[in-house]
């Protein structure tokens, strides 16, 4: 299969790469040329969405491939370009979604029918407070080029080697750090991601099928709660980590940003992003390797990595992915802060010990 991915060098696109020269496809890349190739037989073709600025798509220019992935649209606009180019030199496409896409994210068990967001203003291209609407309409602009020939992949948080948002990373290295963590909501909250690889091996594998439609895909396979999380983070780091579990009101009152401050914490109201339904996708063969081995090497790789800060982290749109986690002051005052309020009880489990 000749495959193009729109993107590419920075995280679930260079783990596509990997997947699919794992299974023998020749593989093309389409970007702004801002970073090295670690792959000698890739070949990058240099240009930029926004037609408006730079080559534009030039470089798509009578070029055929059997199956494109588009990890790098955040606006319809671009998207809609990008899709109408391709429409009569692919098969099939596939355009990376998310979960946010859906109205009522406190509901529980959203599947793929479930109601998506809405803009008063589809031209506002303002990424981050609109990304999950935005996103919904690009899936729509990608449909409408290539209608019956795209997988819309609605993807929840996403792991791993070679994640520069710090999101996971933040839990892995903070645990490891030991002491007294703050541990945000309920011990027995459910929460949801996926390994990067395992994603990537299943959107290779549904393009080499030219399967079509949409689907939730997050993980992992087994249900997990955030104590689950901090448990297995302790275990590995053989950590002296002691977690003082923190109310949900409590983290609003005090300003804690969901996801930033806190990843893997969301207030009541938009917590059904933690628990999708992923049956479709299972049904399809997504699949999860075991928790214990996701920490084990994105620990590995953030050993090298120590270095990350704002001005690598990666661009969404017109917007800058910050880099997750509280600091050490901060989460120490808030959790002086718990001690001292009159809600600091909430029930004992084992990960307190």
């Amino acid at each position: 299969m000749k495959l193009l991915i729109l993107g590419g060098t920075i995280f679930l696109g260079r783990h596509l790469v990997e997947a699919a020269l794992a299974r023998g496809h020749e593989v093309a890349l389409f970007n702004r040329g801002t970073r090295p190739l670690p792959w000698p037989d890739v070949e990058q073709l240099i240009g930029d969405r926004d037609v408006d600025i730079g080559a534009g798509l030039d470089a798509l220019d009578g070029r055929r491939f059997d199956a494109v992935v588009d990890t790098s649209g955040y606006v319809p606009r671009l998207v809609g370009a990008s899709a109408a180019k391709l429409a009569d030199a692919v098969e099939h496409y596939t355009f990376i979604s998310s979960i946010s896409v859906y109205r009522d994210l406190a509901a529980k068990g959203i599947d793929e029918s479930g109601a998506l967001k809405t803009m008063d203003d589809p031209t506002d291209e303002d990424v981050m407070p609109n990304y999950g609407a935005l996103k919904a309409l690009c899936e729509r602009a990608a449909e409408a080029a290539l209608p019956g020939r795209c997988l819309h992949v609605r993807a929840g948080l996403i792991v791993g080697p070679f994640d520069e948002t710090g999101r996971f990373g933040y839990w892995l290295q903070r645990v490891a750090r030991g002491g007294d963590v703050l541990a945000p909501g309920r011990p027995d909250r459910p929460i949801q991601f996926i390994d990067v690889r395992d994603l990537a091996a299943w959107i290779v594998a549904m393009a080499e099928a030219r399967r079509a439609g949409t689907y939730n895909a997050t993980g992992p396979a087994a249900r997990l709660t955030m104590e689950g999380l901090l448990m297995a983070c302790r275990s590995a780091s053989r950590s002296d980590a002691r977690f003082t579990w923190v109310d949900d009101a409590f983290l609003v009152e005090h300003g804690v940003v969901p996801f930033t401050n806190m990843p893997l914490w969301l207030p009541p109201e938009v917590n059904g992003l933690l628990e999708v339904d992923v049956a479709k996708a299972t049904a399809d063969g997504l699949r999860c390797r075991p928790l214990a081995t996701t920490i084990a090497d994105t620990t590995a790789w953030l050993a090298g990595n120590t270095a990350l800060s704002n001005a690598a982290a990666p661009t969404f749109g017109n917007a800058i992915a910050p880099h997750a986690g509280v600091p050490a002051e901060r989460e120490r005052a808030l959790l002086d802060a718990w001690a001292t309020s009159d809600r600091s009880v909430i029930p004992v489990s084992a990960g307190t010990q």
